[in-house]
């Protein structure tokens, strides 16, 4: 029987040996041997092939930025000199200024945070809540009812426009005669003239909106009760077992063990109902017809301020609408610059990627 012939063990010596051995040949040779091979090139080929298809993608995706921002530093005089690129010849703040006093961008800005810091922590609180009792708790109709929240993910919601505005343009709860504000206005109210329609009037205030993110029914909520399930789920069960063997109620044990958890998350949710309504320019058009508060996407107009009565002005008007596109995601920018972390891990945690 022939015995199996292993390979020589390579010991601290012999490698010690080699590497003396190596160093000892000329330089030439050691950059030849090092340089001068087929993985080498491989390698090299392989990083050039990275730098140039991710330069490519930089460019694409930074280059809308940088010619916004660049357009909105520019004069007037820059859009009829056709020497004038990119980089303006005539730097001026003039814009900037002529939005933030002619479009009244404070104002907006103080409305549209009160709005969207009201809808968003109402949104995060309903959701958490709803995710919660879907993720922890077993009952009859618990998939029914979580496919129904995902059915709201994907309805259209030009679909459920006039419904919406007719709901809170007579806004009631109940149907018919059985409606709260019907018995009022029929019986109670309108004998001393207090109210003279049996409903109210919701439209052009920002009731609307608070309504339907306190019963978990506002934009994206499908998604963020998704987000808030998937999260719950992956936290163990023995955490509340302990709890509830310690004395502590369900709501004790979700305010005092589970919230300080599910931080991360909660900010996640937090921010992304923020932004989607403080860019919001669906929802604020249905429930703000004619009159309302005055908000972020109202602001984009040419301030009255600003000439634009010239041969070829169509491309300052870009440039200015551009502008007051950027004052308008400026606090979410910065925002996001302190919460960057918070959201990562939310979003990691989250379940919605791969």
């Amino acid at each position: 029987m022939n015995k199996v012939e292993t390979a020589p063990k390579i010991t601290k010596e012999t490698k010690n040996s080699i590497r003396v051995d190596f160093e000892r040949t000329p330089l030439l040779e050691r950059l030849k041997a090092r340089f001068v091979n087929v993985y080498f090139f491989q390698k090299v080929l392989v990083y050039v092939f990275k730098f140039l298809f991710l330069l490519g993608i930089s460019y694409v995706i930074l280059f809308p930025f940088y010619s916004k921002i660049s357009s909105s530093f520019m004069s007037a005089e820059d859009f009829v000199d056709v020497t004038v690129n990119m980089v303006p010849r005539h730097p001026t703040l003039a814009t900037y200024k002529a939005i933030i006093l002619d479009n009244n961008y404070w104002k907006a800005f103080l409305n549209t945070l009160l709005l969207a810091g009201s809808c968003a922590i109402l949104q995060t609180f309903v959701c958490c809540l709803v995710g919660y009792g879907f993720a922890k708790f077993k009952f009859k109709g618990n998939g029914i009812l979580f496919l129904v929240v995902i059915f709201t993910m994907i309805v259209p919601h030009q679909t459920l426009q006039l419904s919406m505005f007719m709901k809170f343009r007579y806004f009631d709860i109940g149907i018919g005669k059985f409606s709260i504000f019907n018995f009022l206005g029929g019986g109670l109210i309108d004998s001393v003239n207090v109210l003279k329609d049996p409903w109210l009037r919701l439209i052009n205030t920002f009731w609307p909106l608070i309504i339907l993110s306190a019963t978990g029914l506002a934009f994206k909520n499908g998604l963020y009760i998704f987000m808030m399930r998937s999260f719950f789920k992956g936290i163990p069960d023995e955490l509340e077992e302990s709890a509830y063997l310690d004395g502590s109620g369900t709501f004790r044990t979700f305010v005092q063990i589970i919230l300080p958890l599910s931080i991360p998350m909660l900010i996640t949710v937090f921010m992304f109902a923020f932004s989607w309504q403080w860019t919001d320019n669906y929802y604020t058009t249905v429930f703000f017809t004619t009159t309302g508060p005055l908000l972020m996407p109202k602001i984009v107009k040419v301030p009255k301020s600003l000439n634009t009565a010239y041969a070829g002005s169509n491309m300052y008007e870009a440039a200015i609408r551009n502008t007051c596109g950027i004052l308008i995601l400026l606090p979410l920018l910065i925002l996001y610059t302190f919460m960057q972390r918070f959201i990562v891990q939310g979003i990691e945690r989250s379940g919605i990627t791969g």
